[in-house]
């Protein structure tokens, strides 16, 4: 049976992982120093050699024939894990075994001894997909761990995996494996296959695989299918990848650059009728604009035609201005049912902007008698400064009351309702905050970006059943945060599953809530002073308490 090549040419050793040096020199340094930690987390894009780094790392640390921290592969171990075969090596998909009670009984047998092997490794591919309860489940193995037991997590979205989880792992982070990278590696790939290829077909592969060498390989693997005579031509790629010809836009810059809209439109029609689709159009346009800017800065290029040589000719400001009109009309090609008519504007605005060329624009015949009219002009003009300034004047100082910038204030009286609940039923306020409290790191984590960023610096300081305070440092981060409209909508699934209960959100600079807190008490202990009082004060019984402004107390 035919092997696909991503699997015929996966990595068994760490020097044969292409783009992740820094990941792979840490974990040889730790099998040759023997710093075996209990639990791993290999996250990034997808491709980009995850699990057959947590393979390698199983071979290298229960190879008994390793070197320099490399797994030998000749060993029975190492070819039993290659072939998924060893026992003690145990690789779970967490997509289809997500549940509690897969997790438990990884947990029980993990308390079992490795029966051949000196690592006993579970291997948790895309972990993020385990339900909350499986990883409380995988929580208390990790904060328990087994000796000679060793977890190896894997997930494409770090974001979703819990802080308490993150805080019990060694982290490595598996970068986009760079197009040069990819590029050399399916050269090395044909070269032992025997096959012939094009280098702008590969480079073209590369680009396409963004970063993941399994899908160049699969995208090659592809290629070499539909060829009939074993080799890898450009044509062949384009077709594959669905991306344009390079001749074609070629062509299209070209005619851009001559400011000739009918040729550009007369280009992009073609493009159309060849089946192209428009948003791969222009994706590929602003590679190739890309391209133009790296060449002109003294990049490599990777452009061997003529026309493309010519149209280096294009100013830089030209193409800044180009990229950021496809840019824009890049959304609207992606969302309109009629693409064609968004490509088609979008290339008479970059056609009607004329062409340019590198040279200045002719001076004016006049230019010297021009600079000499403004040179008397400014003489003239120095001259009435020179004689106004002699002049005694009498200014009339403007006083100007310093401007303060409007601080945010939250609503008050949201917060003494907070406050007045908790001092009705402080048990049950200090239950909600409790909860709030344990579950916010997890809630920051599962942020990202502005949302994130926002948060920071930010701490649950009172709850109850509807509504949940959040104290900030900065009197701004609690403002942005107030204006945001899908403020209850972001925080309210992840509150629900991390506290079981999701209130509205009340930001608040913390100063002010001192200030607020500090009020309502003084205020609080007055009122109960003043209802003591009244009562220690009046000698009237409560139930003729309507006559006293008519009696009159005599001491006996």
């Amino acid at each position: 049976m035919y092997q696909a090549l991503y699997r015929k040419y996966r990595s068994q050793t760490f020097g044969e992982m292409v783009g992740q040096e820094v990941v792979a020199t840490t974990l040889k340094q730790a099998i040759e120093q023997d710093k075996i930690s209990h639990a791993y987390l290999f996250s990034g894009p997808r491709g980009t050699g995850k699990t057959s780094a947590a393979k390698i790392f199983a071979k290298a640390m229960n190879c008994p024939n390793q070197e320099a921290g490399e797994p030998c592969n000749d060993c029975y171990i190492c070819q039993a894990i290659a072939e998924g075969s060893l026992e003690d090596v145990i690789e779970i998909d967490a997509a289809s075994n997500n549940g509690v009670d897969e997790i438990r009984d990884i947990r029980d047998k993990s308390t079992y001894a490795p029966s051949l092997a000196k690592y006993k490794v579970y291997i948790i591919d895309e972990v993020h997909m385990l339900s909350t309860g499986a990883f409380n489940a995988l929580l208390k193995t990790l904060e328990e761990p087994t000796e000679n037991v060793v977890f190896i997590l894997a997930t494409t979205e770090l974001h979703k995996i819990p802080a308490t989880i993150l805080s019990r792992v060694q982290r490595f982070e598996f970068k986009s494996i760079k197009v040069l990278d990819i590029q050399q590696h399916l050269v090395a790939i044909l070269d032992k296959e025997g096959i012939s290829y094009d280098e702008q077909a590969l480079t073209l592969i590369a680009r396409r695989a963004e970063g993941g060498m399994r899908d160049a390989l699969s995208i090659l693997d592809q290629a070499l299918s539909l060829s009939a005579e074993e080799s890898v031509t450009l044509d062949i790629a384009e077709e594959i990848t669905g991306s344009i010809s390079l001749r074609a836009l070629d062509d299209y810059v070209a005619s851009l650059r001559q400011a000739d809209t009918v040729a550009a439109l007369s280009h992009l029609t073609t493009i159309f009728n060849n089946g192209k689709s428009m948003t791969r159009f222009a994706t590929d346009l602003l590679h190739y604009l890309r391209d133009l800017l790296i060449v002109q800065t003294g990049g490599e290029n990777t452009h061997t035609s003529p026309v493309f040589l010519d149209n280096l000719a294009l100013d830089k400001q030209r193409i800044f201005g180009m990229i950021d009109q496809v840019t824009k009309s890049l959304t609207d090609i992606k969302s309109s049912p009629q693409p064609k008519i968004y490509a088609e504007m979008m290339t008479i605005a970059l056609a009607e902007e004329g062409p340019v060329s590198g040279a200045m624009a002719e001076l004016p015949a006049d230019l010297v008698e021009q600079i000499q009219s403004l040179q008397k002009e400014v003489t003239s003009l120095k001259q009435e400064l020179a004689r106004l300034s002699t002049q005694p004047q009498t200014v009339k100082p403007v006083s100007r009351k310093p401007q303060t910038a409007k601080k945010y204030r939250v609503d008050t009286g949201k917060v003494h309702a907070i406050l007045q609940e908790a001092m009705e039923n402080p048990a049950l306020a200090r239950e909600n905050l409790t909860r709030l409290q344990n579950a916010w790191g997890e809630v920051i984590e599962s942020l990202a970006g502005a949302d994130k960023a926002l948060l920071t610096g930010s701490q649950p300081v009172a709850a109850n059943e509807n509504h949940a305070i959040l104290a900030f440092e900065s009197s701004f981060n609690a403002e942005q945060t107030m204006k945001r409209d899908n403020l209850n909508t972001m925080f309210g699934n992840i509150l629900s599953k991390a506290a079981g209960f999701s209130p509205q959100i009340l930001a608040i600079a913390m100063e002010e809530w001192q200030t607020i807190r500090a009020e309502f008490s003084l205020k609080a202990k007055g009122q109960r002073s003043e209802q003591a009082e009244q009562k220690e004060e009046s000698p009237i019984p409560e139930e003729f308490s309507f006559l006293a402004e008519q009696a009159e107390i005599i001491d006996d």
